[in-house]
């Protein structure tokens, strides 16, 4: 994994929100939400210097331009993006150390990680957003104020689940938020609608107008009713 830094950006105590694409793509659905919504700039990339795979450009073939994404507006850091996690142990592991030093140099006050929840209960379009965090005090405040914590013991693989541990271990408070679903292979909006909606409520910010992700999951339930007349795909 290599590190590109471009100009420092102005920031103050700001609030770290850091996901990779993942189970129904909700990771990377809610990151692009906000760097959309918030039109916020870049100022660091993440760049994997070990790919899994080559691209076949017809007859040729180019290493992939697999990189993750710092951005910033007004007090908040966002890391993530539209590519898949890092596909090797090393390279995942230095994602999560970079997004915590780079918190730790702007005395970042708080670290958010997102991502899907798969569940066997049959969902509406209402899907439920849990949310899980790094000390039982934490917890037990999220609870007091409303918040559904996850309901049952589990492991959280992947970026956005490893993030928590980072900022655990390094003393830094930190809260996951993952929205049901039942299909991780296909884009979960309305989970990624629950996310933001319960980010917001813990932020106290707004991201954006989410009724956009509900013209996109009426695409998606469209796709779904005719996947069966021929192969297609679904774009996130």
């Amino acid at each position: 994994m290599e590190f590109i830094q471009g100009p420092e950006p102005d920031l103050e105590k700001p609030i770290v929100i850091a996901a990779m694409r993942d189970m129904g793509f909700v990771g990377s659905i809610v990151v692009d939400f906000i760097n959309t919504g918030l039109g916020t700039k870049p100022f660091r990339v993440a760049r994997s210097t070990l790919p899994g795979y080559v691209v076949d450009r017809r007859g040729h073939v180019d290493m992939p331009d697999e990189e993750w994404v710092y951005s910033y507006a007004d007090d908040l850091v966002v890391f993530g993006g539209r590519f898949g996690q890092p596909r090797t142990a090393e390279e995942l592991h230095a994602a999560c150390q970079d997004v915590i030093e780079t918190a730790k140099k702007h005395s970042a006050k708080f670290v958010y990680t997102v991502g899907g929840f798969q569940t066997s209960r049959q969902l509406d379009k209402l899907p439920a957003a849990f949310v899980t965090a790094t000390s039982a005090k934490l917890a037990k405040q999220l609870e007091g104020t409303g918040f559904h914590t996850t309901p049952y013991e589990t492991t959280i693989t992947g970026f956005n689940g490893l993030i928590l541990g980072y900022a655990k271990a390094h003393k830094m408070r930190g809260i996951g938020v993952y929205g049901e679903l039942n299909e991780p292979e296909v884009p979960q909006y309305r989970a990624a609608k629950s996310v933001i909606e319960t980010l917001q409520k813990l932020t106290y910010r707004r991201f954006g107008d989410t009724a956009r992700l509900d013209a996109k999951a009426k695409r998606v339930d469209q796709q779904m009713r005719g996947r069966g007349d021929g192969p297609g795909g679904f774009g996130a």
